[in-house]
């Protein structure tokens, strides 16, 4: 068996790309084993005792910048982790680390570097942070989520930036009737399906303005499916009507993405990969506190490619939803133009070109064995 490190979590932005990957690893070379490096307070901590991979996770905490008192932890966590690092890499000779973002990334690729076992980064947003450039000039290869990203890192000699796109779950093939995905939500085959979702926890800044939208009255035509969040269900079931379909969080989503003809999100680069996989015309509102505004980045990105529309989260209102939702979702010129931008842009295929790439890097002669 060849062991692989994906080091990555803290969110699934940061996860689910690596699980991506593995899975993809092991349909081309069942002799590839997985081994997975979290965060014992990230959402890895739920997600990958069901995985089916080995996993380790580490004692890591963030840097405490207002309370810096408390660094004591980050500290004595960093300590603590990388001493199990070299316990994991002692008994299971991992062969590449692989990075997809998030505290345990940070840390396996510094071992890795230090100890000379090569790394490679998956790099998914437009802005690649601090550590994804640090790192980058070290690694063996980067592979992008957005091309935009490779004028921001640094190319030293030997590293290869390969724009890949997000490893997500790519859309099924042939693609779901889209008249019988709607008779399953019982929703009309007549007029648009607007599909709205803003993340696994919902957004809660979205979701207060869709409800004072939906009391509007809808415009003709236009139906919804609303994932409202576990948390805030409660508060907005009562929007769900004839053209309403509000639900608390949506599994599989590719039920949600087959009956729809545009989405309102976050833009995060995995929904926003899969979006542009479903070919769906994108009405995007960054979540404005994340890392380095990195969604405003990505929603930039992606308007300028002509695949999204930008709504800055500041400037949502009722009325401004209701006129870009009769801009985008209504008109049918317009909303044909931004789904092919946004088609052009996929790429479904991406996990299975970075297990490629990865494979052969384990290949070569110059890893150590």
């Amino acid at each position: 068996m060849t062991t692989v490190f994906l080091a990555g979590g803290g969110t699934g932005g940061h996860l689910y790309p690596g699980l991506a990957i593995a899975r993809a690893l092991v349909r081309a070379r069942p002799s590839v084993r997985p081994y997975f490096i979290g965060a014992a307070r990230g959402i890895e901590r739920d997600v990958l005792p069901d995985a089916g991979f080995p996993f380790a996770l580490l004692d890591l905490h963030p840097l405490y910048r207002p309370r810096v008192w408390r660094n004591w932890r980050t500290a004595v966590g960093t300590i603590t982790a990388w001493r199990r690092l070299e316990r994991l890499v002692a008994a299971e000779r991992p062969r590449l680390v692989v990075g997809t973002g998030g505290y345990a990334s940070a840390l396996a690729l510094a071992y890795g570097v230090a100890h000379g076992i090569p790394i490679v980064e998956q790099i998914a947003d437009s802005h690649p942070g601090l550590t994804a450039r640090l790192f980058a000039r070290s690694a063996r290869e980067v592979y992008l989520g957005f091309p935009e990203a490779a004028a921001q890192l640094a190319h030293p000699a030997g590293l290869a930036v390969v724009d890949t796109g997000c490893p997500i779950d790519p859309p099924p093939s042939p693609r779901p009737d889209r008249g019988a995905a709607r008779a399953r939500w019982e929703l009309s085959a007549d007029g648009v399906v607007l599909l709205i979702v803003g993340g696994s926890q919902g957004a809660r800044a979205i979701n207060a303005v869709v409800a004072a939208w939906l009391a509007r009255g809808l415009p003709d035509g236009v139906s919804v499916i609303w994932a409202t969040g576990r948390a805030m269900y409660d508060a907005h079931a009562a929007a769900e009507g004839p053209r309403v379909r509000v639900r608390p969080y949506l599994s599989p989503i590719a039920d949600a993405y087959a009956a729809s003809d545009a989405a309102l999100a976050r833009a995060g680069a995995m929904t926003t990969a899969e979006l542009c996989a479903w070919g769906l015309p994108m009405i995007l509102v960054p979540l404005p506190t994340a890392a380095a505004d990195h969604q405003t980045a990505n929603a930039r990105a992606l308007a300028a490619a002509g695949a999204a529309v930008h709504v800055p989260q500041a400037t949502l209102t009722p009325q401004a939803l209701d006129a870009v939702v009769r801009d985008v979702v209504v008109d049918p010129v317009r909303r044909a133009s931004i789904a092919r931008a946004a088609a052009a842009r996929a790429r479904p295929d991406a996990a299975e070109h970075i297990a490629a790439r990865i494979l052969t890097l384990l290949d070569r002669s110059s890893l150590p064995p």
